[in-house]
Protein backbone atom coordinates (compact mmCIF):
# COMPACT_ATOMS: atom_id res chain seq x y z
CA UNK A 1 0.00 0.00 0.00
CA UNK A 2 1.46 3.15 -0.83
CA UNK A 3 2.17 6.01 1.75
CA UNK A 4 -0.26 8.01 0.43
CA UNK A 5 -3.13 5.17 0.50
CA UNK A 6 -2.35 4.99 4.09
CA UNK A 7 -3.26 8.07 5.50
CA UNK A 8 -6.31 8.02 3.27
CA UNK A 9 -7.65 4.76 4.93
CA UNK A 10 -6.87 6.62 7.74
CA UNK A 11 -8.94 9.82 6.99
CA UNK A 12 -11.54 7.69 5.35
CA UNK A 13 -12.07 5.59 9.08
CA UNK A 14 -11.65 9.02 11.25
CA UNK A 15 -15.16 9.78 9.17
CA UNK A 16 -13.67 12.30 6.79
CA UNK A 17 -15.87 13.03 3.70
CA UNK A 18 -13.80 15.74 1.80
CA UNK A 19 -10.80 16.63 1.13
CA UNK A 20 -10.67 20.49 0.27
CA UNK A 21 -7.77 21.54 -2.33
CA UNK A 22 -6.09 21.17 -5.27
CA UNK A 23 -4.26 18.87 -7.02
CA UNK A 24 -0.70 19.24 -8.52
CA UNK A 25 2.41 17.50 -9.00
CA UNK A 26 4.00 17.28 -5.17
CA UNK A 27 0.88 15.70 -3.88
CA UNK A 28 -0.06 13.84 -7.23
CA UNK A 29 -0.39 10.76 -5.21
CA UNK A 30 -3.27 11.34 -2.58
CA UNK A 31 -5.69 11.91 -5.92
CA UNK A 32 -4.44 9.19 -7.88
CA UNK A 33 -5.20 7.12 -4.83
CA UNK A 34 -9.08 9.09 -4.50
CA UNK A 35 -9.82 7.77 -7.69
CA UNK A 36 -10.80 4.43 -6.16
CA UNK A 37 -11.92 5.98 -2.81
CA UNK A 38 -15.59 6.44 -3.54
CA UNK A 39 -15.71 7.27 0.76
CA UNK A 40 -13.67 10.80 0.17
CA UNK A 41 -14.74 13.49 -2.10
CA UNK A 42 -12.24 15.77 -3.40
CA UNK A 43 -13.53 19.45 -3.42
CA UNK A 44 -11.26 20.70 -6.31
CA UNK A 45 -11.50 24.76 -5.65
CA UNK A 46 -10.19 27.57 -7.54
CA UNK A 47 -7.84 29.06 -5.00
CA UNK A 48 -6.03 27.22 -1.58
CA UNK A 49 -6.83 30.39 0.14
CA UNK A 50 -10.46 29.57 -0.18
CA UNK A 51 -10.23 25.74 0.25
CA UNK A 52 -8.70 26.65 3.51
CA UNK A 53 -11.80 28.73 4.43
CA UNK A 54 -13.97 26.27 2.74
CA UNK A 55 -12.32 23.30 5.44
CA UNK A 56 -12.28 25.93 8.40
CA UNK A 57 -16.11 26.07 7.90
CA UNK A 58 -16.94 22.47 7.10
CA UNK A 59 -15.16 21.77 10.99
CA UNK A 60 -17.18 24.20 12.48
CA UNK A 61 -20.65 22.92 11.07
CA UNK A 62 -19.43 19.39 11.05
CA UNK A 63 -18.12 19.46 14.46
CA UNK A 64 -15.54 16.94 12.94
CA UNK A 65 -11.91 16.92 11.82
CA UNK A 66 -11.67 18.80 8.19
CA UNK A 67 -8.86 18.10 6.08
CA UNK A 68 -7.17 20.82 3.36
CA UNK A 69 -4.71 20.04 1.08
CA UNK A 70 -1.96 22.03 -1.32
CA UNK A 71 1.28 21.63 -3.50
CA UNK A 72 4.67 22.30 -2.07
CA UNK A 73 6.09 26.27 -2.35
CA UNK A 74 2.80 28.54 -3.41
CA UNK A 75 0.12 26.16 -2.71
CA UNK A 76 1.35 25.87 0.89
CA UNK A 77 1.52 29.64 1.23
CA UNK A 78 -1.45 30.04 -0.06
CA UNK A 79 -2.98 27.67 3.05
CA UNK A 80 -1.55 29.88 5.87
CA UNK A 81 -3.92 32.34 5.62
CA UNK A 82 -6.89 29.67 6.30
CA UNK A 83 -4.76 28.16 8.75
CA UNK A 84 -4.40 31.90 10.54
CA UNK A 85 -7.88 31.75 10.55
CA UNK A 86 -8.49 28.47 11.86
CA UNK A 87 -6.08 29.10 14.60
CA UNK A 88 -8.06 32.17 15.48
CA UNK A 89 -11.05 30.48 15.60
CA UNK A 90 -10.10 26.99 17.31
CA UNK A 91 -11.24 24.69 14.23
CA UNK A 92 -9.70 21.22 13.84
CA UNK A 93 -8.06 21.44 10.76
CA UNK A 94 -5.61 19.06 9.25
CA UNK A 95 -3.50 20.81 6.37
CA UNK A 96 -0.96 18.57 4.21
CA UNK A 97 0.83 20.30 1.58
CA UNK A 98 3.28 18.37 -0.70
CA UNK A 99 7.37 18.54 -0.37
CA UNK A 100 10.02 18.49 -3.26
CA UNK A 101 11.74 14.90 -3.02
CA UNK A 102 13.63 14.60 0.07
CA UNK A 103 17.16 14.06 -1.81
CA UNK A 104 16.61 17.32 -4.01
CA UNK A 105 16.33 19.30 -0.03
CA UNK A 106 18.60 22.36 -0.63
CA UNK A 107 18.91 22.09 -4.66
CA UNK A 108 16.50 24.62 -5.75
CA UNK A 109 13.73 22.00 -6.69
CA UNK A 110 10.81 23.01 -8.47
CA UNK A 111 8.38 24.98 -5.57
CA UNK A 112 10.80 24.16 -3.09
CA UNK A 113 9.90 25.72 0.39
CA UNK A 114 10.17 24.42 3.77
CA UNK A 115 6.65 24.87 5.11
CA UNK A 116 7.15 23.32 8.83
CA UNK A 117 8.23 27.12 10.07
CA UNK A 118 6.29 28.61 8.12
CA UNK A 119 2.91 26.89 9.49
CA UNK A 120 4.37 26.98 13.16
CA UNK A 121 3.55 30.30 14.26
CA UNK A 122 -0.47 29.28 13.01
CA UNK A 123 -0.99 25.84 14.07
CA UNK A 124 -0.74 23.21 16.86
CA UNK A 125 1.71 21.12 15.14
CA UNK A 126 3.88 21.68 12.32
CA UNK A 127 6.09 18.83 10.89
CA UNK A 128 7.67 17.25 7.90
CA UNK A 129 8.07 14.02 7.42
CA UNK A 130 11.57 12.49 6.11
CA UNK A 131 10.39 8.92 6.24
CA UNK A 132 7.62 6.76 4.99
CA UNK A 133 7.41 4.52 7.66
CA UNK A 134 6.92 7.64 10.39
CA UNK A 135 3.86 9.59 7.87
CA UNK A 136 0.81 7.30 9.43
CA UNK A 137 2.46 7.85 13.04
CA UNK A 138 2.73 11.49 11.92
CA UNK A 139 -0.62 12.11 10.90
CA UNK A 140 -2.19 10.19 14.26
CA UNK A 141 -0.30 12.31 15.79
CA UNK A 142 -1.49 15.61 14.28
CA UNK A 143 -5.23 14.52 14.37
CA UNK A 144 -5.34 13.59 17.79
CA UNK A 145 -3.36 17.04 18.67
CA UNK A 146 -6.05 19.00 16.40
CA UNK A 147 -8.87 17.52 18.20
CA UNK A 148 -7.48 17.44 21.73
CA UNK A 149 -7.58 20.29 24.25
CA UNK A 150 -8.82 23.32 22.40
CA UNK A 151 -8.90 22.14 19.24
CA UNK A 152 -7.06 23.76 15.90
CA UNK A 153 -4.88 23.45 13.04
CA UNK A 154 -1.97 21.15 12.31
CA UNK A 155 0.18 20.92 9.67
CA UNK A 156 1.96 17.77 7.67
CA UNK A 157 4.79 18.38 4.45
CA UNK A 158 5.00 15.07 2.64
CA UNK A 159 7.81 15.22 -0.16
CA UNK A 160 7.03 13.87 -3.09
CA UNK A 161 9.20 9.97 -2.81
CA UNK A 162 7.48 9.26 0.62
CA UNK A 163 4.04 9.82 -0.90
CA UNK A 164 4.53 6.82 -3.66
CA UNK A 165 6.72 4.78 -1.36
CA UNK A 166 5.27 1.53 -0.56
CA UNK A 167 4.13 0.61 3.05
CA UNK A 168 4.36 -3.08 4.16
CA UNK A 169 2.24 -4.63 7.17
CA UNK A 170 -0.10 -1.63 7.10
CA UNK A 171 -2.23 -1.59 10.63
CA UNK A 172 -4.92 1.68 10.44
CA UNK A 173 -5.42 3.21 14.02
CA UNK A 174 -8.73 3.76 15.19
CA UNK A 175 -10.05 7.61 15.15
CA UNK A 176 -8.78 9.92 18.34
CA UNK A 177 -11.42 11.00 20.40
CA UNK A 178 -11.61 14.12 22.36
CA UNK A 179 -11.57 14.31 25.89
CA UNK A 180 -13.93 17.11 27.41
CA UNK A 181 -12.02 19.19 29.84
CA UNK A 182 -13.56 19.24 32.84
CA UNK A 183 -13.35 22.50 35.18
CA UNK A 184 -12.63 21.69 38.51
CA UNK A 185 -15.69 21.38 41.12
CA UNK A 186 -14.58 23.62 43.75
CA UNK A 187 -13.78 26.79 41.19
CA UNK A 188 -17.76 26.17 40.32
CA UNK A 189 -18.88 26.71 43.97
CA UNK A 190 -17.13 29.72 44.43
CA UNK A 191 -19.05 31.08 41.08
CA UNK A 192 -22.32 29.93 42.56
CA UNK A 193 -20.85 31.88 46.02
CA UNK A 194 -19.86 35.09 44.02
CA UNK A 195 -23.34 34.83 41.76
CA UNK A 196 -25.09 34.84 45.00
CA UNK A 197 -23.36 37.12 46.83
CA UNK A 198 -23.91 39.25 43.96
CA UNK A 199 -27.49 39.18 43.02
CA UNK A 200 -27.23 41.95 40.06
CA UNK A 201 -24.86 41.31 36.92
CA UNK A 202 -24.33 40.83 32.68
CA UNK A 203 -23.44 38.19 31.07
CA UNK A 204 -21.04 38.85 27.93
CA UNK A 205 -22.05 35.58 25.23
CA UNK A 206 -18.76 35.13 22.96
CA UNK A 207 -18.83 32.16 20.02
CA UNK A 208 -17.47 29.65 22.55
CA UNK A 209 -20.98 29.29 23.37
CA UNK A 210 -21.77 27.68 20.05
CA UNK A 211 -22.68 24.50 21.34
CA UNK A 212 -24.00 25.71 24.98
CA UNK A 213 -26.69 28.19 23.82
CA UNK A 214 -29.51 26.13 26.04
CA UNK A 215 -27.30 26.15 28.68
CA UNK A 216 -26.42 29.62 28.16
CA UNK A 217 -29.92 30.24 28.05
CA UNK A 218 -31.25 28.74 30.95
CA UNK A 219 -28.45 30.05 33.19
CA UNK A 220 -29.34 33.33 32.25
CA UNK A 221 -33.35 32.79 33.15
CA UNK A 222 -32.36 31.37 36.50
CA UNK A 223 -29.93 34.58 37.27
CA UNK A 224 -32.11 37.03 35.26
CA UNK A 225 -29.86 38.71 33.99
CA UNK A 226 -29.28 40.63 30.73
CA UNK A 227 -27.30 38.98 27.67
CA UNK A 228 -24.94 40.83 25.54
CA UNK A 229 -22.83 39.39 23.10
CA UNK A 230 -19.61 40.31 21.01
CA UNK A 231 -20.18 40.57 17.16
CA UNK A 232 -18.72 37.07 16.43
CA UNK A 233 -21.54 35.81 18.77
CA UNK A 234 -24.18 37.08 16.73
CA UNK A 235 -26.79 34.26 15.80
CA UNK A 236 -26.54 32.35 18.93
CA UNK A 237 -29.26 34.58 21.19
CA UNK A 238 -32.72 35.25 19.38
CA UNK A 239 -34.00 38.07 18.73
CA UNK A 240 -37.31 37.68 20.56
CA UNK A 241 -35.61 36.68 23.89
CA UNK A 242 -36.14 38.96 26.95
CA UNK A 243 -33.07 39.11 28.39
CA UNK A 244 -31.26 39.75 25.13
CA UNK A 245 -29.75 43.60 25.12
CA UNK A 246 -27.62 43.33 21.98
CA UNK A 247 -24.47 43.05 20.50
CA UNK A 248 -21.45 45.04 22.31
CA UNK A 249 -17.96 45.56 20.31
CA UNK A 250 -17.47 46.32 16.53
CA UNK A 251 -20.34 47.90 15.07
CA UNK A 252 -22.69 46.94 18.17
CA UNK A 253 -25.58 48.41 19.92
CA UNK A 254 -25.90 51.85 22.19
CA UNK A 255 -28.27 49.59 24.73
CA UNK A 256 -25.55 47.40 25.27
CA UNK A 257 -22.91 50.07 25.16
CA UNK A 258 -25.21 52.14 27.97
CA UNK A 259 -25.49 48.91 30.02
CA UNK A 260 -21.44 48.44 30.51
CA UNK A 261 -21.07 52.48 30.79
CA UNK A 262 -23.54 53.44 32.88
CA UNK A 263 -25.46 50.02 34.41
CA UNK A 264 -25.24 49.18 38.03
CA UNK A 265 -24.26 45.24 37.74
CA UNK A 266 -21.89 44.07 39.88
CA UNK A 267 -20.87 40.85 37.76
CA UNK A 268 -19.81 40.42 34.73
CA UNK A 269 -19.82 36.70 33.95
CA UNK A 270 -17.72 36.07 30.09
CA UNK A 271 -18.88 33.53 28.39
CA UNK A 272 -16.74 31.74 25.69
CA UNK A 273 -15.02 35.18 24.49
CA UNK A 274 -11.53 35.91 24.19
CA UNK A 275 -12.16 39.87 25.05
CA UNK A 276 -10.49 40.93 21.91
CA UNK A 277 -10.83 44.16 20.31
CA UNK A 278 -13.17 43.75 18.22
CA UNK A 279 -15.24 42.09 21.25
CA UNK A 280 -14.48 44.67 24.14
CA UNK A 281 -15.22 47.82 21.76
CA UNK A 282 -11.26 48.68 21.22
CA UNK A 283 -10.58 46.97 25.05
CA UNK A 284 -12.88 49.20 26.94
CA UNK A 285 -12.18 49.72 30.10
CA UNK A 286 -15.54 49.86 31.37
CA UNK A 287 -16.06 45.97 31.13
CA UNK A 288 -14.55 45.22 33.91
CA UNK A 289 -14.62 48.82 36.03
CA UNK A 290 -15.79 48.52 39.83
CA UNK A 291 -17.26 44.58 38.51
CA UNK A 292 -16.76 41.04 39.53
CA UNK A 293 -15.50 39.69 37.06
CA UNK A 294 -15.69 35.55 35.81
CA UNK A 295 -14.78 34.52 32.38
CA UNK A 296 -15.15 31.00 31.23
CA UNK A 297 -13.30 28.87 28.20
CA UNK A 298 -11.86 25.77 27.58
CA UNK A 299 -8.76 28.25 26.62
CA UNK A 300 -6.33 29.19 29.87
CA UNK A 301 -4.43 31.24 27.54
CA UNK A 302 -7.66 34.06 27.48
CA UNK A 303 -7.44 34.27 31.08
CA UNK A 304 -6.04 38.28 32.14
CA UNK A 305 -4.99 38.97 29.15
CA UNK A 306 -6.13 42.51 29.25
CA UNK A 307 -8.56 42.36 31.53
CA UNK A 308 -7.56 41.46 35.17
CA UNK A 309 -10.34 38.10 35.67
CA UNK A 310 -11.28 37.78 39.66
CA UNK A 311 -12.28 34.34 38.97
CA UNK A 312 -11.31 31.96 36.02
CA UNK A 313 -13.12 28.94 35.16
CA UNK A 314 -11.19 26.40 32.91
CA UNK A 315 -13.51 23.95 31.46
CA UNK A 316 -15.33 23.35 28.04
CA UNK A 317 -17.84 25.89 27.86
CA UNK A 318 -21.08 23.62 27.94
CA UNK A 319 -19.75 21.37 31.27
CA UNK A 320 -19.27 24.28 32.92
CA UNK A 321 -22.57 25.78 32.72
CA UNK A 322 -24.43 22.31 33.58
CA UNK A 323 -22.21 22.21 36.65
CA UNK A 324 -23.06 25.64 37.47
CA UNK A 325 -26.66 25.50 36.93
CA UNK A 326 -26.80 22.23 39.00
CA UNK A 327 -25.02 24.26 42.03
CA UNK A 328 -27.41 27.13 41.51
CA UNK A 329 -30.59 25.00 41.84
CA UNK A 330 -29.01 22.95 45.05
CA UNK A 331 -29.05 26.82 46.81
CA UNK A 332 -32.83 27.48 45.64
CA UNK A 333 -32.38 29.14 42.65
CA UNK A 334 -34.88 28.46 39.65
CA UNK A 335 -35.56 29.99 36.02
CA UNK A 336 -38.11 33.05 35.72
CA UNK A 337 -40.81 32.45 33.56
CA UNK A 338 -40.39 34.55 30.48
CA UNK A 339 -42.82 35.56 27.67
CA UNK A 340 -40.65 35.65 24.37
CA UNK A 341 -40.95 39.14 22.53
CA UNK A 342 -43.21 39.36 19.41
CA UNK A 343 -41.92 38.80 16.37
CA UNK A 344 -44.27 40.30 13.94
CA UNK A 345 -42.58 43.65 13.95
CA UNK A 346 -39.19 42.36 13.54
CA UNK A 347 -38.49 44.14 10.26
CA UNK A 348 -40.73 47.49 11.02
CA UNK A 349 -37.45 49.42 10.56
CA UNK A 350 -37.38 49.26 6.75
CA UNK A 351 -38.24 52.38 4.76
CA UNK A 352 -38.43 52.91 1.28
CA UNK A 353 -34.38 54.19 1.37
CA UNK A 354 -32.52 52.02 -0.96
CA UNK A 355 -29.72 51.68 1.08
CA UNK A 356 -27.52 49.09 2.68
CA UNK A 357 -29.34 48.67 5.64
CA UNK A 358 -32.88 48.16 3.75
CA UNK A 359 -31.59 46.00 1.38
CA UNK A 360 -30.29 43.47 3.97
CA UNK A 361 -33.46 43.84 5.87
CA UNK A 362 -35.42 43.01 3.14
CA UNK A 363 -33.74 40.46 1.86
CA UNK A 364 -33.80 38.76 5.11
CA UNK A 365 -37.81 39.16 5.60
CA UNK A 366 -37.85 37.09 2.42
CA UNK A 367 -35.50 34.53 2.84
CA UNK A 368 -35.89 31.26 5.21
CA UNK A 369 -35.61 31.83 8.73
CA UNK A 370 -33.29 29.21 9.43
CA UNK A 371 -30.67 30.43 6.38
CA UNK A 372 -27.26 30.30 7.23
CA UNK A 373 -25.52 33.42 6.24
CA UNK A 374 -21.56 33.23 5.75
CA UNK A 375 -20.77 37.48 6.72
CA UNK A 376 -17.77 38.29 4.37
CA UNK A 377 -15.54 41.86 5.37
CA UNK A 378 -16.47 45.15 4.42
CA UNK A 379 -18.73 48.24 5.50
CA UNK A 380 -22.26 45.72 4.33
CA UNK A 381 -20.44 43.79 7.69
CA UNK A 382 -21.02 46.69 10.02
CA UNK A 383 -24.51 46.81 9.05
CA UNK A 384 -25.22 42.70 9.77
CA UNK A 385 -24.11 43.24 12.93
CA UNK A 386 -26.22 46.06 13.44
CA UNK A 387 -29.45 45.43 12.07
CA UNK A 388 -29.95 41.95 10.87
CA UNK A 389 -31.59 39.86 13.24
CA UNK A 390 -31.56 37.00 14.85
CA UNK A 391 -34.34 34.78 14.20
CA UNK A 392 -33.53 31.50 14.31
CA UNK A 393 -30.05 29.53 16.09
CA UNK A 394 -26.98 29.90 14.78
CA UNK A 395 -27.76 31.92 11.64
CA UNK A 396 -24.60 33.74 11.17
CA UNK A 397 -20.93 32.94 10.49
CA UNK A 398 -18.95 36.37 11.06
CA UNK A 399 -15.25 36.58 10.95
CA UNK A 400 -14.53 40.06 12.12
CA UNK A 401 -12.00 38.84 14.13
CA UNK A 402 -9.63 37.93 12.28
CA UNK A 403 -10.97 39.73 8.95
CA UNK A 404 -9.70 37.76 5.98
CA UNK A 405 -11.49 39.38 2.90
CA UNK A 406 -13.27 36.68 0.61
CA UNK A 407 -13.18 34.27 3.41
CA UNK A 408 -16.86 34.44 4.12
CA UNK A 409 -17.58 32.64 -0.10
CA UNK A 410 -15.80 29.44 1.19
CA UNK A 411 -17.29 29.63 3.98
CA UNK A 412 -20.38 29.37 2.29
CA UNK A 413 -19.47 25.98 0.75
CA UNK A 414 -17.92 24.58 3.96
CA UNK A 415 -21.15 24.93 5.86
CA UNK A 416 -23.14 23.80 3.05
CA UNK A 417 -21.45 21.03 2.74
CA UNK A 418 -21.18 20.52 6.57
CA UNK A 419 -24.82 20.71 6.57
CA UNK A 420 -26.52 20.07 3.53
CA UNK A 421 -30.30 20.96 4.43
CA UNK A 422 -29.76 24.29 5.67
CA UNK A 423 -30.03 26.97 3.35
CA UNK A 424 -27.17 29.38 2.78
CA UNK A 425 -26.60 32.58 1.78
CA UNK A 426 -23.69 34.22 1.50
CA UNK A 427 -23.00 38.01 1.96
CA UNK A 428 -19.82 39.81 0.55
CA UNK A 429 -18.64 42.67 -1.29
CA UNK A 430 -17.28 43.64 -4.84
CA UNK A 431 -13.64 43.90 -3.11
CA UNK A 432 -14.08 40.12 -1.29
CA UNK A 433 -15.92 38.94 -4.49
CA UNK A 434 -12.37 39.75 -6.77
CA UNK A 435 -10.35 37.93 -4.60
CA UNK A 436 -12.62 34.75 -4.05
CA UNK A 437 -15.35 34.93 -6.29
CA UNK A 438 -14.31 32.26 -8.00
CA UNK A 439 -15.44 29.85 -6.14
CA UNK A 440 -19.14 30.59 -7.23
CA UNK A 441 -17.93 28.01 -9.88
CA UNK A 442 -16.61 26.04 -7.61
CA UNK A 443 -20.16 25.52 -5.75
CA UNK A 444 -21.66 25.18 -9.47
CA UNK A 445 -19.33 22.04 -9.73
CA UNK A 446 -20.80 20.36 -6.61
CA UNK A 447 -24.23 21.21 -7.24
CA UNK A 448 -24.61 23.21 -4.11
CA UNK A 449 -27.14 25.38 -3.48
CA UNK A 450 -25.55 29.01 -2.35
CA UNK A 451 -26.86 32.47 -2.81
CA UNK A 452 -24.09 34.59 -3.33
CA UNK A 453 -25.19 38.36 -2.52
CA UNK A 454 -22.95 40.79 -3.76
CA UNK A 455 -22.81 43.83 -2.49
CA UNK A 456 -21.40 46.04 -5.31
CA UNK A 457 -20.63 49.52 -4.56
CA UNK A 458 -17.47 50.24 -7.00
CA UNK A 459 -15.13 50.69 -4.00
CA UNK A 460 -13.89 49.15 -1.08
CA UNK A 461 -16.44 50.73 1.21
CA UNK A 462 -14.99 49.87 4.83
CA UNK A 463 -11.63 51.57 3.69
CA UNK A 464 -13.27 54.57 1.91
CA UNK A 465 -15.24 55.38 4.63
CA UNK A 466 -12.83 54.43 7.55
CA UNK A 467 -10.13 57.41 5.51
CA UNK A 468 -13.52 59.21 5.34
CA UNK A 469 -13.60 59.74 9.13
CA UNK A 470 -10.28 59.06 10.52
CA UNK A 471 -8.47 61.58 7.54
CA UNK A 472 -11.32 63.41 6.05
CA UNK A 473 -10.02 62.41 2.48
CA UNK A 474 -9.74 59.52 0.49
CA UNK A 475 -7.77 58.05 -1.69
CA UNK A 476 -9.06 57.55 -5.63
CA UNK A 477 -7.36 54.54 -5.80
CA UNK A 478 -10.01 53.13 -3.14
CA UNK A 479 -12.62 53.35 -6.31
CA UNK A 480 -12.72 51.61 -9.47
CA UNK A 481 -14.94 51.59 -12.33
CA UNK A 482 -18.30 49.60 -11.84
CA UNK A 483 -18.18 46.33 -13.38
CA UNK A 484 -21.28 43.95 -14.01
CA UNK A 485 -20.97 40.94 -11.82
CA UNK A 486 -24.62 39.88 -12.87
CA UNK A 487 -22.90 39.45 -16.13
CA UNK A 488 -19.81 37.81 -14.89
CA UNK A 489 -22.12 34.89 -13.80
CA UNK A 490 -23.84 34.59 -16.39
CA UNK A 491 -20.91 33.98 -18.52
CA UNK A 492 -20.28 30.86 -15.98
CA UNK A 493 -24.00 29.86 -16.81
CA UNK A 494 -24.84 30.78 -13.38
CA UNK A 495 -28.05 32.22 -12.72
CA UNK A 496 -28.35 35.86 -11.68
CA UNK A 497 -30.22 38.97 -10.62
CA UNK A 498 -29.70 42.59 -10.65
CA UNK A 499 -30.90 44.98 -7.86
CA UNK A 500 -30.71 48.91 -8.51
CA UNK A 501 -33.37 49.44 -6.10
CA UNK A 502 -35.44 48.48 -3.57
CA UNK A 503 -38.56 47.58 -5.57
CA UNK A 504 -36.21 44.87 -7.01
CA UNK A 505 -36.13 42.67 -3.95
CA UNK A 506 -39.53 40.67 -3.57
CA UNK A 507 -40.34 37.22 -2.72
CA UNK A 508 -40.80 35.16 -5.51
CA UNK A 509 -37.07 36.43 -7.02
CA UNK A 510 -35.38 35.57 -3.95
CA UNK A 511 -37.08 32.23 -3.37
CA UNK A 512 -36.19 31.03 -7.51
CA UNK A 513 -32.67 32.18 -7.05
CA UNK A 514 -32.64 30.09 -3.37
CA UNK A 515 -34.29 27.01 -5.19
CA UNK A 516 -32.00 26.12 -7.78
CA UNK A 517 -29.80 22.90 -8.01
CA UNK A 518 -26.70 24.86 -7.76
CA UNK A 519 -25.39 28.53 -6.68
CA UNK A 520 -26.99 31.46 -7.94
CA UNK A 521 -26.27 35.57 -7.54
CA UNK A 522 -27.64 38.40 -6.61
CA UNK A 523 -25.49 41.51 -7.28
CA UNK A 524 -27.20 44.52 -5.47
CA UNK A 525 -25.48 47.71 -6.83
CA UNK A 526 -25.47 50.41 -4.42
CA UNK A 527 -23.21 53.09 -3.41
CA UNK A 528 -24.13 54.08 0.12
CA UNK A 529 -22.96 57.40 1.34
CA UNK A 530 -24.52 56.65 4.89
CA UNK A 531 -22.21 56.62 7.51
CA UNK A 532 -21.56 52.51 8.49
CA UNK A 533 -22.20 52.03 12.28
CA UNK A 534 -18.86 51.43 12.61
CA UNK A 535 -17.65 54.76 14.52
CA UNK A 536 -15.97 53.52 17.40
CA UNK A 537 -13.35 51.08 15.19
CA UNK A 538 -12.54 54.36 13.10
CA UNK A 539 -12.03 56.21 16.90
CA UNK A 540 -9.59 53.37 17.68
CA UNK A 541 -7.80 53.90 14.73
CA UNK A 542 -7.71 57.83 15.45
CA UNK A 543 -5.94 57.22 18.53
CA UNK A 544 -3.02 56.43 16.81
CA UNK A 545 -0.38 58.83 14.80
CA UNK A 546 -1.77 61.91 17.19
Amino acid sequence: MKAARTVLEYLKNSGVQYIFGIPAGSVNAFFDELNDMSELTPIVTKHEGAASYMAAAYAKYSNHLSVCIGCSGPGGTNLVTGAANAMREHLPVLFLTGAVPVNTNGLNASQELDAEPIFRPVTKYSVTVKESKDLLKEIVRATEIALSGVPGPVHIAIPIDIQHETISHVEIPAPPKRTAIVPEIDTIKNVAEELLARRSGYILVGQGVKNSVEQLLELAEILNWPIITTPQAKGYIPEDHPLLVGVFGFAGHEAASELIADGDGQVLLIVGSSLGETATNNYNLNLTKNRFSIQMDFDQTVFNRKYEIDLPVLGDINVSLLLLIEELRANGLAKTPFKVKENKEIYKEVTGEYNTKNVLLTIQKYLPASTRYAIDIGEFMSYVIHHMKVVDYDTFNINVHFGAMGSGIGSAIGSKLAEPERPVACITGDGCFFMHGMEILTAKEYNLPILFIVMNNARLGMVYHGHALQFKRTHPSFEQHPINISAMASAMDIPSFQVTELQDLHHDMLHHLMNLNGPAVLEVVLTDNNTPPMGDRVKFLSSFGK
